[in-house]
């Protein structure tokens, strides 16, 4: 006789912990997760639905399969994640897991849930997180990002952490590590709602990328220069 744990009526949406890597469609327009294992061919948005990943016609989180969203009860357990190789870029997900879920030791998995919070750690160079930038790779429709610090951003496909909080909506918070939220779009915003640190940290970002134009211009010059002399 197999011994069931009793259902769960919890009177508020338990929160989780997990890691994603963001991303950005490839019209600029959408943003949203993808995950580091299983299931991380199907990006997701803000707010969603699981979907089994083997195509079974059954709803998630299924007890014979692995399918459904995947979090883990301890802050620290997710980060200890970050720590390797493969996930330093990845951006760790504050969750709150609704709809059907089961209980593991570990974590839950579950068959709806809300990304609250995304806290992006440093740039490579070390330097605190500016914006979120191309990383090189991506799935089909989607441009994976990373973390990355205003020069090591530039002349990268790059929005600001509260300019991709804005595209993937529903409430979503997007901060650097150790408290900060990043600028408005790296475009041209709207003040509103900016305090001093994400006006200098915009300023920042519009500075570097005017001293890459500048640089590039300069070149452009040197060429012509160069064939004036030549002819």
């Amino acid at each position: 006789m197999r011994l069931r744990l009793p259902a769960e009526r919890p009177t508020e949406p338990p929160t989780g912990y997990k890691i994603a890597h963001p991303v950005l469609s490839q019209d600029g327009t959408r943003a949203g997760f993808t995950g580091v294992s299983l299931g991380g061919a199907l990006p997701y948005a803000v707010l969603d639905d699981a979907s089994c990943v083997y195509g079974l016609r059954h709803r998630p989180p299924a007890r014979r399969c692995d399918c459904g969203f995947h979090c883990v009860h301890s802050r620290a357990a997710a980060e200890a994640l970050l720590c390797t190789a493969e996930h330093r870029a990845a951006v760790l997900l504050e969750v709150s897991v609704l709809g059907a879920y089961i209980r593991f030791e570990r974590g839950f998995r579950h068959a709806r849930q809300r990304v609250r919070t995304a806290t992006a750690g440093p740039c490579d160079c070390g330097a605190a997180a500016l914006v979120l930038a191309d990383a090189g790779w991506g799935r089909p429709g989607w441009r994976a990002l990373a973390p990355a610090c205003a020069g090591c951003a530039r002349g990268r496909t790059s929005v600001s952490l509260t300019g991709f909080a804005r595209l993937a909506g529903q409430g979503l918070r997007v901060v650097a590590a150790g408290g900060g939220t990043g600028p408005a779009h790296p475009g041209l915003p709207a003040a509103d709602g900016l305090g001093v640190p994400e006006l200098v940290a915009e300023a920042a970002l519009l500075q570097a990328r005017l001293d890459w134009l500048q640089s590039q211009l300069a070149r452009l010059g040197e060429r012509g220069t160069g064939g004036g002399e030549q002819g």
